[in-house]
């Protein structure tokens, strides 16, 4: 079968091990039913380097590299996984991406990012993010023992799901126009793939120059269930899944 899976904001880790089921079990479905598997960033809840070789992490590089050996697994980082490096690739078969990458599927151009860098209207999260991608500033943090940064990762965690709870989706974590329209400005004629915002939805959006695109977000996975966005030479297919269910839905 011809077809194309993307999917992004899992936020796997030890406390959610109905999503990691859930996971799984798309994985080793779409073993013999998908040509490749794009994964936009944030896979993991967290991620404090390559060398935690915890037996979760260890588990989910074992599940990919048996996927990798079948059809191809590529990946952008999120903004919870961004310091995922080669080690780690290495181990789980996955081929990293940079944050924003064109390709051609079946005919026709698309752009995938994660799609945290444009949120520009979060101003602290953008500075912050400005920051956290400079190499002399992630040598830093690598550096800390290995403790240091789980801790770390535990409390940014925490604050995240506190400001969830208090604010819930408030309009500066989604995308602005402008930074939609300035991105697709140089990528004419594709249509755009990313994550991130938790918001699932196909957009339409127009060009200064008249051109038109799609801006497909794909679904964050929570709880039992999750979704992918499928990409085929008829077209763009959403599908959910759930753990209690027999079969997927598509639309």
């Amino acid at each position: 079968m011809n077809q194309t899976i993307f999917i992004a904001d899992l936020h796997l880790s030890e406390h959610s091990p109905e999503l990691t089921e859930l996971f799984l079990r798309q994985l080793h479905h779409w073993q013999n039913t998908a040509d490749a598997l794009y994964i936009l960033g944030d896979l993991f809840d967290a991620w404090v380097g390559d060398d935690d070789h915890s037996p979760f992490n260890d588990h989910i590089a074992a599940e990919l590299k048996a996927f990798a050996q079948h059809k191809p697994v590529y990946f952008i980082p999120g903004n919870r996984d961004f310091l995922l490096g080669q080690d780690f690739a290495r181990r789980s078969g996955l081929t990293l991406l940079p944050e924003q990458h064109p390709l051609t599927l079946y005919g026709r151009p698309y752009l995938l990012t994660h799609g945290d860098e444009l949120c520009t209207a979060d101003l602290p999260y953008m500075q912050f993010r400005a920051q956290s991608r400079q190499p002399q500033w992630q040598a830093a943090i690598l550096a800390k023992p290995l403790a240091e940064r789980r801790l770390l990762a535990q409390q940014i965690r925490q604050m995240s799901e506190r400001g969830k709870a208090e604010n819930g989706k408030s309009a500066v974590s989604d995308v602005t126009e402008e930074a939609v329209l300035a991105l697709m400005a140089a990528h004419p004629g594709a249509d755009l793939i990313h994550g991130h915002t938790h918001r699932p939805a196909q957009h339409r959006h127009t060009l200064p120059g008249g051109q038109s695109f799609t801006r497909f977000v794909l679904q964050d996975w929570y709880g039992k269930a999750g979704g992918c966005l499928i990409v085929s030479p008829e077209g763009v297919s959403e599908q959910h899944f759930g753990l209690d269910e027999c079969s997927p839905s598509v639309k």
